[in-house]
């Protein structure tokens, strides 16, 4: 299995802030209670309490001489009225997009009807409605919202005002704004979804549709760990546990990839807690795999197992035969040959001392493929063997190669776990859960999750391959191996990294491809390392999606704008000088240009046009026209094309000034044209 964890899982800003302030408050070593708990995780708030921190509901419980501290998600307006009216000592730890909806809604909600997307239960949700001036309604949903509307009757022309709560979901959100669009034209609407949260959603979104199950970490009455998995689980299995503990009530062997993300109020030590035991168990469940899928196989035949039966009358173990070769015992099993004949069957070695012939069948010379006995010895070599059988009546002693290179096989396959060096070796069978490798004689199991062949590719394109590997775990008593294809190509994809990074400079012009992209950006792959188009790069004028300019695939050339050693992030240009707008503007339409125009907005001062893509103009209701215009609606509507002049260009502050009556004859003149005329007549 592979763990992939998403980049912002844990504190976000406000937690993060109000949990540094109750701890700073304690070692300062000042009584605190807090009013409800500081945040949604019953880990956390139980640590707080056993370092003396009272949980409390209402103000009255506050007792002499302790501190409150205001949650993150804020309190009613009376419960601050509360508290300042007994006068107890408090610190206002409420988030602070949390404070900004409240001044929204205080100052623009005095004589307006006031729409809260969120949990009407929620403690936020409640503190923000304490706020508002007027009428208020609560909506969780799309068919929420059109309740409201159908049942309230709110009228067209009331002002009508909507906000969310910090953690709403970002999808439901997007439907709901376009619903209030269509019936209230006149309502004004807050984008008050923490940015944090909606980040932290999108990263999961993505993250889930690349994954076979999620974890979700966090409170189960959090509300943006609940909204995390919902938009996990419209893509893949999901689960939301509070706790490492709670991993063992799930079964995540049948998926390859598993996620792992976390609520905005969940402790990086729970966190860590989740990622360690899950890897601990991926270990233990691989060493038991390999163990079962080496029995199943049938893979602890003679060249893979000391308990072989390899003496004559199969008494002595491999082991046990080994230590007699090192005796001066004349049964020793472990002997040298000398290569005298070859045969297409069958090489014949003479054997020191022994009277037999020794005789090494094909089936027991190696265990590497071959063709031909050629192709393994020659005549005239010495080999280390073992003997297999003596067989008195034909006067031949069954010998094996095979089996003796086994054995030092092992022995630099052990070396090579202890000096973590990378091994070399042809895939020779693939089984259940993975494939088998031979390395000098001995075969080593490499489970599929570890072979680098993506989760839906057959791994029998690694049939017969030679594939480079480290061995991750051993099994001496049974002289069983594992290794990983990945963990090599992970450090040569980090080594390539690295060098990648070592040579980038700012300012530097490179040639990358398009990986992915999401709602802020593009990102790159700039040969073996990714950098990110922010999406205010891609373009000159103004694009909701990075999909307007690029797409995955895409071939493109990015400038290096920013390098960041610590995190090993690299910002990417996209945006060409000679294209900006600006540029083109200063280029070609100088000071005095005459232009066509589409009319893109009107106001009381004035109508705007679109000169160029990216440029708007202001013609100011007094360059409209001669004739004295009361607004510039009677007289111009949104799409109307017209003629105006360029009068004034401020680079600094990008605006440009247009005026149409320019290029309209002035009424004076064509009056004394006409006094001419009846004068010469």
């Amino acid at each position: 299995m592979e763990i992939r964890l998403a980049e912002t899982a844990g504190f976000c800003f406000g937690v993060n802030r109000a949990v540094n302030l109750v701890y700073g408050l304690l070692e300062k070593g000042e009584k605190v209670c807090t009013l409800g708990p500081i945040i949604h995780n019953k880990q956390l708030v139980d640590d707080l309490s056993a370092g003396g921190v009272k949980t409390i509901e209402t103000p009255a419980e506050c007792e002499d001489g302790y501190k409150i501290v205001v949650r993150t998600h804020g309190v009613e307006k009376s419960v601050i009225n509360d508290i300042e009216k007994r006068k107890i000592p408090y610190i206002n730890a409420t988030c602070p997009f949390v404070l900004k909806i409240h001044k929204i809604v205080s100052e623009q909600g005095k004589d307006a009807v006031t729409l809260i997307a969120g949990d009407e239960n929620h403690p936020e949700v409640m503190g923000i409605r304490s706020f508002c001036g007027g009428r208020s309604y609560v909506f969780k949903n799309e068919e929420e919202l059109n309740k409201i509307i159908k049942r309230e009757k709110i009228a067209a022309d009331d002002k009508v005002i909507c906000v969310s709560q910090t953690t709403f979901s970002l999808k439901e959100w997007k439907k709901c704004k376009k619903n209030l669009k269509k019936v209230y034209t006149n309502c004004e609407i807050f984008d008050t979804i923490c940015s944090a949260t909606s980040q932290r959603q999108e990263e999961a979104r993505s993250l889930s549709k690349e994954c076979d199950a999620m974890i979700v970490v966090g409170g189960r009455h959090s509300s943006n760990t609940c909204k995390l998995r919902d938009v996990c689980a419209e893509n893949t299995p999901t689960f939301l546990i509070e706790t490492a503990a709670e991993l063992s009530k799930f079964d995540f062997s049948p998926y390859k990839i598993v996620g792992v993300t976390a609520g905005a109020s969940t402790p990086a030590v729970i966190i860590k807690e989740v990622l360690k035991t899950m890897s601990e168990e991926i270990k233990e469940k691989e060493v038991e795999a390999t163990e079962e899928v080496a029995e199943t196989a049938e893979i602890a035949d003679k060249a893979e197992t000391a308990a072989v039966d390899a003496s004559a009358d199969g008494e002595a173990t491999f082991a046990e035969m080994l230590e007699k070769s090192f005796s001066d015992d004349d049964t020793s099993k472990i002997v040298k040959g000398i290569v005298v004949n070859i045969t297409p069957t069958e090489v014949f070695v003479d054997v020191p001392g022994r009277k037999q012939t020794g005789v090494i069948a094909a089936e027991d010379l190696s265990s590497e493929p071959f063709e031909k006995c050629e192709d393994v010895v020659s005549v005239g070599d010495e080999l280390d063997l073992i003997i297999m059988k003596t067989d008195d009546q034909d006067g031949v002693l069954k010998l094996s190669k095979k089996l003796t290179d086994a054995f030092k096989g092992w022995d630099e396959i052990v070396s090579a776990k202890e000096n973590d060096e990378i091994l070399e070796g042809p895939v020779v069978a693939v089984i259940r859960g993975g494939v088998l490798v031979n390395v000098k004689g001995t075969r080593v199991f490499i489970p599929a999750s570890l072979t680098g062949v993506p989760r839906n590719q057959d791994l029998s394109v690694l049939k017969d391959a030679t594939v480079r590997f480290k061995i991750i775990d051993l099994n001496t008593s049974r002289r069983r191996a594992v290794g990983s294809i990945r963990t090599v190509l992970n450090e040569e994809k980090k080594a390539a990294r690295e060098a990648a990074w070592n040579r980038l400079e700012e300012g530097m012009v490179l040639t990358g491809t398009v990986k992915s992209l999401t709602s802020y950006g593009a990102f790159v792959d700039i040969g073996g390392i990714d950098g990110m188009i922010h999406i205010s790069e891609l373009s000159w004028t103004r694009i909701k999606h990075p999909s307007e300019v690029v797409n995955v695939g895409d071939q493109v050339e990015v400038t290096v704008k920013a390098l960041d050693n610590e995190t090993k992030k690299i910002s990417l240009g996209f945006k060409k000088i000679e294209d900006n707008p600006w540029e083109i503007l200063k280029r070609d339409y100088p000071v005095g240009t005459d232009v066509s125009a589409k009319i893109v907005g009107l106001a009381t001062f004035g109508a705007f046009a679109n000169i160029i893509p990216g440029i708007d103009g202001l013609i100011h209701i007094s360059e409209i026209s001669y004739d004295r215009v009361k607004a510039p609606s009677d007289v111009l509507s949104i799409g109307d094309e017209v003629k105006a002049r360029i009068t004034e260009i401020d680079f600094d502050r990008k605006r440009v000034s247009l005026s149409m009556k320019e290029l309209i004859e002035k009424p004076e003149e064509t009056i004394s044209v006409l006094a001419d005329e009846e004068v010469t007549e």
